[in-house]
């Protein structure tokens, strides 16, 4: 199967590139009555043929230029500009980063709206991306479009304390189930990750608070049929306790490196490969004998993660083929100086992916496709196991002046599990005066986990968590214009959502061999609330923005809250270009009160926090910056015993060539 689908994914490149070029050579001028018609088409909205100068964006790279030209690929899997979908996107580019400052990428994920992060302590621990009360595992994770999730976790989701933002290019995330576009794991979110670097040279270096070093370096060179791209970040800390209550620092030390390339081999068909490698070391904290209370340990994690992908794209008058190798794996191993290693687990996926796209007349476009991916995993304390997911999509798009449509349908059979079927449409319109109301409705799944499937609490008659995602919502411009408003209101519902039960007393046939515990379907969810947006251009170099949340969440099994989930969370942040190109910038974070546990038993305060950001130009190619975060020293938890960060200054210096 594995060989027949990658031969069918060549086969189709290949036959589609025949047609094509065949009918390019026998009509090779368009007659008046073809330009007359490619005229109405472009008065409509309807989609064009790709410019061979923006094809190298459209491979899984989220575009902001100068706040003018933005893309998303989460939408529909091709890229779209945000105003032609209904659906909830955010992207936020590589300027936008780079004037945040350091390595800390949950800084970034607070100009999200309906976002919150939750952090196991400093710098590099665990950290997990919760969108609109969707716990972070239910996010669909790509980096460069290739799924990253670390498949022998229980939960199945990413560790976003492996990623430094000094690696990132851009972010683009689509809130909302979108199991339609994507398969699995889309439950409530599509977030791609892209690392890719830009034509010349960009290199930066910092050092603050905690002894914290951290450099980073980036390239490429283009020319009229290739794009060859690099990059590369380190990060040394001492950092701090992870735990609350301890003394002992938990540094981290961590680096990655990434790669792009693009190569034209005729004028329709494009070669491309990306890959990424990182290895961290953390220090962490935990339940130390005798009274294995949490505190103070010797304990270490060691991470190493690479994931990349290979294939071809050809672009035609009126079709578009991609086709796909991607592959990602994530190696842990936990040990203690004085008693050696105590735990290390193996999680890898491999994928086979084909997507299509026809612009048909009128408007309407009809996008496609097909992927097959491998999942496995092992740890030292079991065997571990495999499974694997094949899915097929189709979804009609149709853009007709201001209006822009869609509705799709998706297939997935799992090897145990069987099908399950997704369902997905949105509609945005143009209502004059730069206004848009758009609206969506999907739909979401999340395959059981290898961990609760086989492991020693697993249940192989688990079914796939599902939800059912809507929003509606109105905005004037969008995120870079001189006025920009939007409200959204949004609801979630889940259901089959995966708990564990205990077997204590429990007379469960499956306890005869799951004495401590096992995996069931039992919880549904429901998660409600709006987001708010602004942001203004007060004259030529002064610009504030606002975020606000509100997500109501409720466990429907039992009437609590959903752990970890602030009803209340804002942004606000300004940035001012003073004379001589110095650039002031503020950032206020506000998150409201939460519960830590299922249960509402333990409380988690609210918290505010101050950044102070500056840059000055030292010469054309050189700046200068610096930044005190947390200015108040604000003492404040986002998981229970786990301390964070307090005030911190730091100083660096960037160049761009």
């Amino acid at each position: 199967m594995y060989k027949f689908l990658f031969s069918l994914s060549v086969s189709c490149l290949s036959i589609a590139a025949s047609a094509q070029q065949t009918q390019s050579e026998a009509q090779p001028d368009r007659d008046a009555g073809e330009e007359a018609l490619a005229e109405i088409i472009a008065g409509q909205g309807g989609p064009a043929p790709v410019p061979p100068e923006q094809r190298r964006e459209i491979e899984f790279v989220a575009r902001e230029d100068g706040g003018a030209d933005v893309i998303t690929v989460t939408a529909t899997g091709f890229s779209l500009d945000p105003d032609n979908t209904g659906q909830s996107v955010t992207v936020i580019g590589r300027d936008e980063i780079a004037a945040i400052q350091g390595a800390d990428l949950s800084r970034v994920f607070a100009r999200l709206p309906g976002v919150t992060s939750v952090r196991n302590g400093p710098i590099g621990s665990f950290t997990g991306l919760n969108v609109r009360g969707a716990a972070s595992q239910q996010l669909l994770v790509l980096v460069d479009g290739v799924r990253v999730a670390d498949q022998a976790s229980p939960g199945g989701g990413f560790d976003f304390g492996t990623l430094l933002a000094t690696n990132v290019a851009s972010l683009d995330l689509t809130r909302g189930a979108n199991s339609t576009i994507w398969g699995a794991d889309a439950l409530g979110g599509v977030l791609n990750v892209s690392t890719r670097g830009a034509a010349g040279l960009d290199a930066s270096l910092e050092y603050g608070a905690r002894d914290t070093l951290t450099s980073a370096v980036s390239g490429g060179v283009e020319g009229d049929r290739y794009f060859v791209g690099l990059s590369g970040s380190a990060l040394r800390t001492d950092g701090f306790s992870a735990a609350a209550n301890g003394t002992e620092k938990d540094g981290t030390r961590q680096f990655g490196l990434g790669g792009s390339a693009f190569f034209d081999v005729t004028d329709a068909i494009e070669l491309f490969a990306n890959a990424r490698y990182a290895e961290s070391d953390l220090d962490i904290d935990g339940f130390a004998p005798p009274t294995f209370a949490f505190g103070d340990t010797l304990d270490t994690q060691h991470t190493r993660q690479y994931s990349g992908a290979v294939g071809a794209t050809y672009y035609g008058q009126n079709l578009t083929l991609r086709g796909s190798y991607g592959l990602s794996d994530t190696e842990r191993e936990n040990a203690n100086p004085l008693t050696g290693p105590s735990f290390s687990s193996d999680g890898h996926t491999d994928s086979l992916q084909l997507r299509g796209e026809y612009r048909a007349i009128g408007g309407l476009t009809l996008a496609f496709g097909g992927e097959q991916y491998w999942s496995s995993y092992a740890t030292d304390s079991d065997a571990g196991a495999d499974v694997s997911i094949t899915g097929g999509y189709l979804q009609a798009g149709w853009v007709f002046g201001g209006l822009a449509a869609h509705a799709g349908a998706r297939v997935d059979d799992h090897e145990l599990f069987g099908s399950a079927v997704s369902f997905g449409g949105d509609v945005s319109y143009a209502l004059g005066g730069g206004w848009r109301v758009k609206g969506s409705i999907g739909e979401g799944f999340k395959a059981p986990t290898l961990f609760q499937l086989f492991s020693d609490f697993g249940n192989e008659a688990l079914q796939p968590e599902r939800s059912t995602s809507y929003d509606l919502g109105i905005a004037l411009g969008d995120r870079s214009a001189a006025r920009y408003f939007a409200v959204t209101g949004f609801r979630r519902d889940s259901e089959d959502l995966i708990g564990f039960a205990s077997c204590f007393q429990n007379p469960a046939p499956i306890c005869a061999s799951r004495p401590f515990g096992y995996y069931e379907n039992t919880d549904r969810a429901r998660a409600q609330g709006i987001e708010v947006e602004g942001s203004a251009l007060l004259g030529e170099t002064f610009r504030v923005s606002a975020i606000y949340s509100l997500i109501d969440t409720e466990d429907r099994t039992t009437g609590n809250e959903l752990a970890r989930r602030p009803r209340h969370s804002a942004t606000l942040y300004a940035d001012y270009e003073a004379p001589f190109g110095v650039r002031l910038g503020a950032d206020l974070r506000l998150v409201g009160d939460s519960f830590d546990n299922a249960a509402n038993s333990v409380r988690l305060d609210g918290y505010t926090l101050v950044d102070l950001r500056a840059a000055m130009p030292v010469t054309d190619a050189v700046e200068i910056f610096g930044r005190v975060e947390n200015v108040f020293d604000e003492d404040y938890q986002t998981a229970a015993g786990y301390a964070q960060a307090g005030r911190g200054a730091f100083v660096g210096v960037r160049t761009r060539m």
